[in-house]
């Protein structure tokens, strides 16, 4: 494994995978015959949503968690978030045996809440906003000194994160082109530093929703703030490039796509449909990118991360109904 002297190396990424192997589940890469035959590629479907807590962000969190000295564990654990980062953080904890306490914004859904405070957590609902909800764990990180756990803007994190890929590496050593999901960027930046330390001639494409797309903007150059940021993909609607993770995506991922709420849809009524499981949006964007021919995969091997699988049932009518048009122009019912 070489490093490459940034923020974060591979050699970090491999050290996470020790730390956490016992921890996490190792997820299936999968194929799909049905899927293959569509876009005329072998697909290879690493099942996060299948992980611990329905998402890959336990990896970063119980990375971050476990790296903690006795002292930090002891002066409990502080996380703002609304969905899948709270859980894998109240889970971390817990097998840490830390107190953690996770703030979540006012519109949080009531499943989350209840989900986070299962797996351990004590929660605090507040805040119209996210930044409004960081705000107020940061105050709780300054009154108690407990450790503040960044959903994707930490070392620790990123390399948690990346422990996928070589996971994939090891279950897939032919993979030619990974499709990565984009929020933060603490997937993509993690997944990119230990493929390409590995192969670096596999290419890394980041998938970002269109109605939040912030990185995809900077990547190809335009440096705008996105002030409004709205998609059905909640689990990667993020306004900003993380401080941390994007001067990593910058120099190791190859290209960047977007994909709009109904290519989204789509992608989840495909793996209801044909794989029988749900997915959450941020889950099945990778999945839209690869479905709706954003990039040229002919005949090649192909990697797509599943992220996630913390979708709400209740509005499978509405992603049938948001994903008609474009399964028409994709002639796939």
């Amino acid at each position: 494994m070489t490093s490459f002297g940034d923020l974060v190396s591979s050699v970090d990424v491999v050290e996470a995978m020790e730390t956490i192997i016992h921890k996490v589940h190792r997820t299936p890469l999968k194929q799909s015959a049905t899927l293959n035959a569509f876009v005329g590629a072998n697909v290879f479907l690493k099942m996060e949503n299948l992980q611990k807590t329905g998402s890959f962000k336990v990896r970063g969190a119980m990375n971050k968690v476990m790296s903690l000295s006795h002292e930090e564990a002891e002066q409990g654990i502080v996380a703002a978030s609304a969905g899948n980062h709270a859980q894998g953080v109240a889970l971390a904890a817990t097998m840490r045996e830390a107190r953690s306490k996770i703030f979540m914004p006012k519109r949080t859904p009531s499943s989350k809440v209840a989900a986070t405070k299962h797996y351990g957590a004590a929660t605090v609902i507040t805040g119209d906003t996210y930044q409004e909800t960081y705000e107020f764990a940061l105050q709780e990180v300054e009154k108690t000194g407990a450790t503040y756990i960044h959903a994707f803007d930490d070392p620790k994190v990123i390399a948690g994160q990346g422990t996928i890929a070589l996971e994939m590496l090891q279950q897939n050593h032919d993979l030619e082109m990974i499709f990565v999901p984009v929020g933060g960027g603490g997937l993509l930046s993690g997944m990119a530093l230990a493929v390409k330390a590995m192969n670096p001639s596999i290419k890394m494409i980041g998938v970002q929703a269109l109605g939040a797309p912030a990185t995809y903007e900077r990547f190809n150059g335009n440096h705008s703030y996105c002030k409004h940021a709205h998609t059905i993909a909640d689990g990667i609607l993020v306004k900003e490039p993380g401080k941390q993770t994007y001067p990593i995506i910058r120099k190791y991922v190859d290209e960047m796509v977007t994909v709009t709420d109904e290519e989204i849809a789509y992608a989840i009524m495909f793996m209801l449909q044909r794989e029988k499981m749900l997915v959450e949006g941020a889950g099945a964007a990778a999945l839209a990118a690869i479905l709706c021919n954003k990039f040229s995969i002919q005949n090649r091997n192909i990697g797509c991360v599943i992220s996630g699988g913390n979708a709400d049932p209740n509005k499978i009518q509405s992603y049938r109904e948001l994903s008609k048009s474009t399964m028409k122009v994709h002639h796939i019912g």
